[in-house]
């Protein structure tokens, strides 16, 4: 069984940084998905940044049309070592385990 979003964050224009139940954090970045006519708005940096985690942590929803699932963001994520640090909007946010 995946584990499921506890929180995610923008961390960069294209970046998101997500939280999973098994206190992994991955950054996921959204650019593969930009090439699909239906991942488009998210080109637009204040659409990207406005989503909520699904109820239940089952993945991002930016509208009715536009998701991006945990096992999606889970797959194809970037794992990071806990105590990283990684910049998000011009200053450091670290990793916590």
């Amino acid at each position: 069984m995946l584990p499921k979003i506890i929180s995610a964050k923008v961390i960069g224009d294209r970046t998101l940084l997500i939280e999973f139940s098994d206190r992994e954090f991955k950054q996921y970045n959204i650019s593969n998905l930009l090439n699909k006519p239906m991942f488009a708005p998210l080109k637009n940096p204040s659409f990207f940044k406005n989503f909520r985690v699904e109820a239940g942590g089952y993945g991002l929803v930016w509208n009715e049309d536009i998701d991006i699932s945990e096992y999606e963001l889970w797959k194809n994520g970037v794992s990071l070592e806990h105590g990283e640090n990684i910049r998000s909007d011009n200053h450091y946010v670290t990793v916590k385990s």
